[in-house]
């Protein structure tokens, strides 16, 4: 019976650790994409993307928070690639 209670105590440990860890992999590869990458990858996958000129700035922040949600793109992704829309107007 202590061999199971240590096994489950190691488990509550390691699996979150495990996971900390592994988050913060994700993190660094995403921090190092730009937003024009992360542009031309995400929004191809559903429609034609659109020409950075076709909007305006505020017009890309809204449609950002629109497609945050719809493409399921992080915080940071979705910042990157509407800074990048809206600095080719």
């Amino acid at each position: 019976m202590k061999t199971f209670k240590k096994i489950k105590l190691i488990l509550l440990i390691a699996v979150p650790v495990s996971l900390i860890g592994s988050s913060c992999v994700t993190t660094n590869k995403i921090s190092n994409v730009t937003g024009a990458l992360l542009w031309s990858e995400n929004c191809i996958r559903c429609h034609n993307a659109p020409s950075p000129t076709d909007f305006t700035d505020i017009q890309w922040g809204k449609i950002g928070m629109h497609m945050k949600v719809r493409a399921n793109l992080t915080d940071d992704e979705t910042k990157k690639i509407v800074e990048f829309l809206q600095s080719a107007n």
